[in-house]
């Protein structure tokens, strides 16, 4: 609020995730006066793009992605317009451009953000502009069929020195397809075989990977989203998941479209061998935003090279998840020894985008189901 005036942006057609490239943005601009007030002109831009710096200064790479301008009222030059003190309502809609809006994202080294900002021109006096987030989602339809293809890999490592080797330790690890959204829960299809003399945890985690180019360089940063384990593995036995299930938590779409910010994710499934270096693969996933529409899966192949009981399709409910592990039991000392502090400083990040800052809002995290048994708890009830 300036003096006796106040100006709000409102959307009216705002989804959860924001909007998409080629939809429109519709709203209003609210005016609340106290008194009489002349007026040159009012205008909505629409602006929004990519930044990165390692250094949290400036010197670091920006990308426009969105510079519009909707003129909601235009004034002949030399005269002014009237409005008397209450409440004003001037409706706006625009489209965005058709093709590639980079989603909108935080990052450790870098940004995307989008937002509106109402300028109100009057004589005599600074123009008052107020702004707001205007958040954007890329459409990634996970029915593409290279989204549906499943994805596998195998990997063995011997126990052990040359001298006192125990035994090998074998995994398989598949998934149905390569796509999925939030909220989805991907089966987990593996097979691991412990030859070696030590007692093994396998477990699953989702990880999201943050690479930004700046001046030709490149910085990755990695960090788990969510994990699940299985049963410790003795010496001599074996395990198999018969689709083990690992929920996605709601994270940014994946990002191919950007020339200076990239968001990728995989999922680790790996095992922890005491004393060993962790054996692990890495199997690709796209984080969509057009669901899944498929029966279930569209091809039950997803199992087809493990001897497993495929009756989980109908009966298996999700498992209960679990906090995500910490990111230091997958990476190795100098991965983390070799890490970069943080990019904190908004105000740099904003300027080199040329609009100001704005609260992020954060995104809603869903809680996980309650757990479910089926224990019979009044089994006296019962008769026969």
């Amino acid at each position: 609020m300036v003096g006796r005036l106040i100006m709000n942006i409102v959307l009216e057609n705002e989804r959860k995730n924001g909007y998409a490239a080629g939809e429109s943005v519709n709203g209003q601009v609210i005016l609340e006066l106290l008194e009489d007030t002349q007026v040159l002109g009012l205008h909505l831009l629409a602006r929004g793009g990519a930044f990165a710096s390692f250094t949290g200064k400036r010197g670091g790479e920006s990308i426009e992605c969105l510079n519009e301008e909707i003129t909601l009222l235009e004034i002949s030059t030399g005269e002014t317009h009237m409005f008397t003190a209450g409440s004003h309502e001037l409706p706006f809609r625009f489209q965005l451009p058709d093709g590639s809006l980079v989603s909108s994202f935080s990052g450790k080294y870098g940004k995307v953000r989008y937002e509106l900002n109402a300028v109100l021109e009057r004589p005599l006096l600074p123009a008052y502009s107020v702004h707001r987030e205007l958040r954007i989602t890329s459409r990634i339809d996970v029915n593409s069929p290279p989204l549906l293809t499943p994805e596998e890999q195998s990997k063995e490592k011997m126990v052990g020195c040359w001298l006192c080797s125990s035994g090998p330790i074998s995994l398989s690890a598949k998934i149905g397809r390569k796509g999925y959204c939030n909220g989805e829960a991907i089966p987990i299809y593996a097979e691991i075989e412990n030859g070696s003399s030590r007692l093994v945890v396998p477990k699953a985690a989702i990880l999201q990977i943050q690479s930004f180019i700046v001046h030709g360089k490149m910085k990755t940063h990695r960090q788990m989203l969510a994990g699940v384990r299985g049963n410790h593995i003795a010496s001599g036995s074996s395990e198999t998941w018969n689709g083990k299930i690992l929920k996605i938590p709601p994270v940014t779409p994946t990002i191919t479209d950007c020339q200076i910010i990239r968001v990728q994710y995989t999922l680790a499934v790996y095992i922890h061998i005491p004393g060993a270096k962790k054996l692990m693969v890495e199997l690709p996933l796209v984080i969509g935003t057009v669901p899944f529409n498929g029966f279930l899966y569209r091809n039950l192949s997803a199992s087809s090279q493990f001897t497993v009981d495929m009756s989980w399709l109908a009966l298996t409910l999700p498992e209960q998840p679990e906090a995500p592990p910490n990111y230091a039991d997958i990476v190795s000392e100098e991965e983390l020894a070799g890490r970069a502090p943080a990019y904190d400083d908004q105000s740099d990040l904003i300027e080199g985008l040329h609009f100001p800052s704005f609260t992020v809002i954060q995104e809603f995290r869903f809680q996980p189901p309650p757990p479910y048994s089926e224990v019979d708890l009044y089994p006296e009830n019962h008769t026969g």
